[in-house]
């Protein structure tokens, strides 16, 4: 599905890429829910998450905590009217040139999370997402700069990148880990 470019494309695509990560989540065998991932014996596999995350809890715990962030951006920009007052998309003590140690700390803080708790959360923000997406218009979401907030970009984008675009990364990865299993 090409990139979303409008409100309806938008919902479809985060339903559906939603749903296809859960129904390979529920199609994964005994093995492949058990072997814990192992990407290193992949040489093009150079990016920090392919050994970062160690199972599918910690790929569910990572799309959560992405979605939360989401979340709280709009929180607190909903009633921004200038630039200066905008507060980021990532918490104040990262960037975009250090959120990998940011997602190492959001592993970190959740390694005491069950797999049934991760899938749990994943659904609520999911839903909670969704229900943000629809408060705003086709226009809000996908003209650049609508809001001073999102900067150079459009809200549409960060959405996508909240649910479709990860929902994407994640499936790739069980299909990777799925490919070491067999």
């Amino acid at each position: 599905m090409p990139r979303p470019r409008n409100k309806e494309d938008l919902l479809t695509a985060a339903k559906e890429n939603y749903s296809k990560l859960m129904d390979f989540i529920a199609s994964m065998s005994e093995k492949e829910m058990n072997t814990p991932f192992d990407f290193s014996a992949d040489t093009g596999k150079k990016e920090a998450h392919w050994g970062r995350d160690k199972n599918v809890r910690d790929v569910l715990i990572h799309l959560y905590e992405w979605q939360k962030l989401m979340i709280k951006f709009i929180e607190n920009n909903a009633a921004v009217t200038d630039a200066k007052s905008a507060i980021a998309f990532l918490p104040a003590e990262y960037s975009w040139k250090t959120y990998g140690a940011m997602n190492v700390m959001f592993w970190n803080r959740n390694q005491s999370t069950t797999l049934e708790e991760a899938k749990k959360n994943l659904e609520k923000t999911h839903a909670e997402v969704l229900a943000l997406i629809e408060k705003y218009s086709n226009e809000e979401l996908f003209t650049k700069k609508h809001f001073c907030w999102t900067g150079g970009t459009d809200l549409g984008s960060y959405f996508v990148s909240a649910t479709s675009s990860h929902y994407d990364w994640a499936i790739k990865k069980l299909k990777a880990h799925r490919k070491n299993c067999l």
